[in-house]
This record gives structure tokens, sequence and C-alpha cells, in this order.
């Protein structure tokens, strides 16, 4: 079985303006991550529009991302889904279609409670062989995987890995005291990775390194050398631009930190719309101070 670390971007899926999946954007997005030292990339994340997209354009984005890959680094694809039977049936088919492992999203439609959140995960387990990410996003799902929840997960092998987004950066040690390193723990957000290397998690689930790879591999890479002097000064100067990956705009924010940073498309899938106005203009200076600030900066990654 994998033992996945390091970074893996949620990889978000690029678009026509007409809204229509532009594969050839995709794999190119992708290619310039494992150029810049990915350690594994995530398709079909939230970040990637996942619950916008068709059972078809779903299967051309997995297939797509495997032929780009191509074996390099592990690919993962997210699964969203409402009922049981077909995250069931989701996990079968994306393994059919190349994916390497899952990172398995709460159910989107019901707030299970904690002996139906156990047989949601044991269900998805049991329908592959793939290893398996859990996905804790709490505050948007309103589902906490907790220490007590991966205590009755703890006997099904495949579970692997937690994406770690709860928001309490003390919920890593809880982790770890109370299971050992029976499962890994990836930082979720962006604007908590420094904390939550330093207290241990050996991955990250990441939203910006879609725009800065080079530099958010190097970041991931101090914090594991324990070089914490040197990784705060880089941390504090794209921390303002990492806050916006925890906003409920994040797709639209990410996408256009893509298209600044290397002209990729930043269109999407209504009913999100592009960002407009005010709203624009502040994000577009976040991410244009980030810039100036890491082409300046002494410890900006060659």
């Amino acid at each position: 079985m994998a033992h996945w670390t390091g970074v893996f971007p949620a990889v978000t899926t690029k678009l026509f303006e007409d809204g229509s999946v532009d594969l050839v954007a995709t794999q190119a997005s992708i290619e310039r991550l494992i150029q810049n030292g990915v350690s594994g990339v995530i398709v079909l994340p939230m970040l990637g529009e996942n619950a916008s997209l068709s059972p078809e354009e779903r299967e051309s984005v997995i297939r797509a991302a495997k032929e780009v890959v191509a074996g390099r680094v592990p690919l993962l694809s997210g699964l969203a889904e409402i009922s049981t039977s077909n995250a069931v049936k989701s996990a079968r088919l994306y393994q059919s279609y190349g994916a390497e492992g899952l990172m398995v999203f709460p159910s989107l439609a019901y707030m299970t409670d904690v002996h139906e959140t156990v047989g949601w995960y044991k269900a998805v387990a049991a329908a592959t062989d793939l290893p398996i990410m859990i996905y804790n996003n709490p505050i948007a799902y309103k589902v906490d995987v907790t220490p007590v929840v991966l205590r009755e997960l703890v006997n099904v092998p495949t579970i692997q890995c937690i994406k770690e987004e709860s928001g309490d950066i003390r919920r890593v040690t809880d982790i770890y005291n109370e299971l050992g390193d029976r499962f890994s723990v990836f930082c979720g957000v962006d604007d908590l990775i420094l904390e939550s290397m330093a207290l241990g998690t050996t991955g990250w689930v990441s939203g910006f390194t879609n725009a800065w790879p080079k530099e958010c591999v190097g970041l991931f890479d101090k914090c594991a050398a324990g070089q914490f002097v040197e990784a705060r000064m880089l941390y504090r100067l794209l921390t303002p631009a990492f806050h916006l990956d925890t906003d409920v705009k994040l797709v639209q924010y990410v996408k256009l930190a893509e298209h600044l940073v290397y002209g990729a498309p930043e269109w999407v899938r209504k009913p999100r719309l592009p960002l407009i106005g005010a709203e624009r203009q502040r994000v577009i200076a976040i991410i244009q101070d980030a810039m100036t600030s890491l082409a300046a900066s002494p410890l900006r990654v060659s």
C-alpha cells in the first residue's frame, strides 16, 4: 500500500468561457505541477468543481490526468456523492479510469452522525482496493471526522490518510495522541501549513500550489527539514494569498491567481461566476503583491 507524503495540489479543472471542460489546459497545468516538484496530484477536488461536472466529464478529467501523469506521481481523484450507492459506484468507476487513490468527501446532502459517517467510509473502502484519503471539512460539509470516528476506521487498511481541514490546529495533535501514526495527516488549508508541519503533518493538500508550485513545494520542504526561520519568512509573504484558500469563492480566487501567474484560463462553471468590480480588484492586488514580493525575496525558489 502506498504511503503518501509531500505536496498534493487540489487541481483546478480548466474550462472554456462557455463552461465546457478544457482538457488540454488541464493537462498542461498538471504537467507544470509535476515539473515543479509536487509529490502527487488530486483531480476533481472541490476546487476542481467536482459537483458541477457530469459523470462523463469526470471520466474525461481522470483519463486525461492519467495520460499526462504517466506514473510519475500518485494520481488521486476526489469522490463527492450524495448517496452511498453512488459513492460505491463512483469508487469502482474512478479506479477503472486510472485513479490510483481516492479523496473521499462525506455525503454532500446529509449531515451524517458518527455511526453513519463510519458506515459511509467503510462502504466506499469495501468497493475498491484503492488507498483512501478522508476529506474532513466540517466547516463546509457539517460532518466532522474526529479522532472518535477515526478510531472506528482503524481496521480498514485502505483508509490511510485524512485531509484535516477542521480549522482547529489542535486536531493534528489530538489525532496523533489518540491513534499514533495509524493515519497520515495532511494539512488541508493553505494558511495553516506551517503550524500543521510544526505539529507533525506529513503532507499538504494545497490550493495555491496551482499558482506557485515551486514556491509551495519549497515552503513544505523547509518545514520538513526543520528550517522554520526561513519557512516563516516565506509563509508570511504568501499568507495574505493563502487566506483566500478558506473563502467560499476559493475556486474563483485560485483560478484568477493561476491566470495572473501563468496565463491559465480563469473560467468557472455556473452558478459560480468570474469575479468583477471591487472584489476582483481586491483579489488581483493580493495576488500581484505576492508575485512582486516573491520576485524580490531572497527566499525565492529558483
